[in-house]
């Protein structure tokens, strides 16, 4: 066919009069960083990270905000001037320890901002550390950027309450916040504020520190439930789990009375998600996103199903860094000027090589992120030894700052709920058949049959799940909690803060108060009980302590150095 035919000519002529039409008028502009050459917003790529740590430095201060409230309301009941395990009496006693002095060992062994504080002033104190963490984290959180100063000081201000905390800062998350936070500190230039701060890249250590953690965390958790209890070997833990967990919430009830064959799909995904899926984090960049997405479903559905604290919201953070900014760029707004669009700049400049030579500032931080891979490193070499152990212990830290720690939950699944019911009687006689003995609420842990499990995760009400740990124990096990019944027998205004429901409210303080051990079981749905609106039945076991007065306790706090309490007025 000729190249000067009819059929080429019209296409011809119709170029040249559209050159023509188009002669006078401006050249288009090019497209701009945020668009593709069609016009389309522009993907952001693989293998970036500044997005992702901006979703992280969030996720990290929303954790802080809560746990520094937690702090805030309930660290003078607990461990105040008047708390229910005195903070100033341990220290004291780790000073004693360290033959009076507050040296270095002491320090060491517990390092607290609280060494350099007034002690006669514990309350102020305690109060202080919990609302500067709290504006700090509030800050982060609002601005999402941050530096190595603040970021710092986050970290130092719990690790001072962690440690003089005693029992009721004894779990897994609060190590593991301490860990996630140092790592967190790293994620930061050291002074600039800037959510994109273009000279600090963020650390593909750090990252893998993340990622490191998260492994540790299911890794621990799966090993010690397969080297622990039988029902995770047989498949029925999750038969007991939903009922006799610390605090459960409303969902529990209804998950408890699955039907057999979902207990057993739950306890093999259980298996498959925490000691299969870890491995995909080294398997490349989709396996790792494959891993951080089945991960944070896996710690959704268990705030679904129960009030851990904030551990399972804790466990999503290191869980974000299996993310680059391809994977979290749908949580950002897209636009000119748009932190999305100030990204896909950064990622063009890099891929033209524009970035500016090293100065001596970037090459120092690349030299501190070097040690900081080193010392993880370090640090984690007896925590993998615990981890091929078959004598694994979990929620341990092998050094004071808890730097790297070993992890684990529900090593072992109690098989029947039993609950501690304090009472108190106005009666003069305690024995008297005719004594009428009333409940104290709590907030959270179960008490009254008729009222709803409650929803709280991730705030947490620590007395309730000390009392989870009390009612399988004995109260020689667990003295604050004759300490507790002291300070209701003053009907003590400070303690009676802690509990939902005071039965001698605008009354006489009560003359006697008891702890009674009962066994806690949910009502069937559709029964007898669930139709006369109770959540749950009891059947009392027996006395957990005898009846008390506040006589009878005057040389049991005088030998604990606790402040004797004086009966409230009426």
């Amino acid at each position: 066919m000729p190249l000067d035919g009819p059929a080429m000519a019209a296409p011809g002529e119709q170029l040249r009069r559209r050159k023509a039409a188009d002669a006078g008028q401006e050249p288009a502009s090019p497209p701009g960083p945020g668009h593709d050459p069609a016009g389309c917003p522009a993907r952001l790529r693989a293998g970036t990270f500044w997005l992702t740590r901006i979703v992280l430095l969030r996720a990290l201060a929303f954790i802080y905000f809560v746990a520094f409230l937690v702090a805030f309301h309930q660290n003078k009941q607990l461990i105040g001037d008047r708390g229910l395990l005195p903070c100033r009496a341990y220290l004291k006693s780790v000073q004693q320890h360290f033959r009076g002095q507050v040296g270095w060992d002491a320090v060491s062994y517990a390092p607290t901002l609280l060494w350099l504080l007034d002690w006669s002033h514990m309350d102020a104190n305690l109060d202080a550390l919990a609302l500067l963490g709290l504006g700090i984290s509030s800050f982060v959180l609002v601005t999402g950027c941050a530096n190595m100063v603040l970021m710092t000081a986050l970290w130092v201000l719990y690790m001072s309450l962690v440690n003089v905390g005693q029992i009721w800062y004894s779990f897994g998350w609060e190590s593991q916040l301490l860990e996630t936070g140092f790592l967190g500190i790293f994620l930061c230039p050291l002074w600039t504020l800037s959510r994109l701060p273009r000279k600090t890249p963020t650390s593909r250590i750090v990252l893998w520190g993340f990622r490191w953690l998260i492994f540790r965390i299911m890794l621990g958790a799966g090993l010690i439930k397969i080297r622990g209890d039988q029902c995770w070997r047989d498949l029925t833990c999750m038969d007991f789990h939903y009922e006799t967990q610390p605090v459960p919430n409303p969902m529990a009830y209804f998950l408890h009375h699955s039907p057999w064959w979902v207990h057993r799909f739950e306890t093999l995904s259980n298996h498959f998600l925490e000691l299969v899926v870890p491995f995909f984090v080294f398997l490349g960049r989709r396996m790792c996103v494959l891993h951080g997405a089945l991960q944070i479903f896996f710690q959704v559905v268990l705030i679904v199903s129960g009030n851990l604290s904030f551990l399972n919201w804790l466990t999503i953070v290191p869980s974000i860094a299996c993310f680059d900014d391809a994977t979290v760029g749908f949580l950002f707004p897209s636009g000119p000027g748009s932190l999305k669009d100030q990204v896909l700049k950064l990622q063009e400049e890099e891929a033209r090589e524009a970035r500016p030579t090293p100065t001596y500032g970037c090459m120092v931080r690349q030299a501190a992120n070097l040690a900081l891979g080193v010392l993880l490193a370090w640090l984690s070499i007896p925590v993998v030894v615990n981890l091929l152990s078959p004598k694994q212990v979990m929620n341990t830290s092998f050094n004071p700052l808890r730097i790297v720690n070993t992890y684990g939950a529900f090593g072992s699944i109690t098989r029947e709920r039993t609950e501690v019911i304090l009472q108190g009687t106005a009666s003069p006689n305690a024995s008297a058949p005719d004594a009428v003995w009333e409940d104290y609420e709590f907030k959270c842990k179960p008490g009254d049959l008729r009222r709803r499990p409650c929803l709280i995760s991730p705030y947490h009400h620590r007395l309730d799940w000390l009392m989870w740990f009390a009612a399988f124990q004995t109260y020689e096990q667990h003295e604050w909690v004759i300490h507790l019944a002291g300070r209701l027998l003053a009907n003590d205004a400070e303690v009676l803060s802690l509990l939902a429901l005071n039965p001698f409210a605008n009354r006489a303080p009560p003359r006697w108060v008891r702890g009674e051990h009962y066994r806690y079981k949910f009502s069937r749905p559709g029964g007898l009980h669930a139709a006369d609106g109770k959540w749950w039945i009891r059947k009392r076991i027996g006395p957990y302590f005898p009846p008390l007065s506040l006589q009878n306790l005057k040389g049991y706090f005088r030998s604990r150095e606790w402040p004797f309490p004086a009966p409230a007025e009426k």
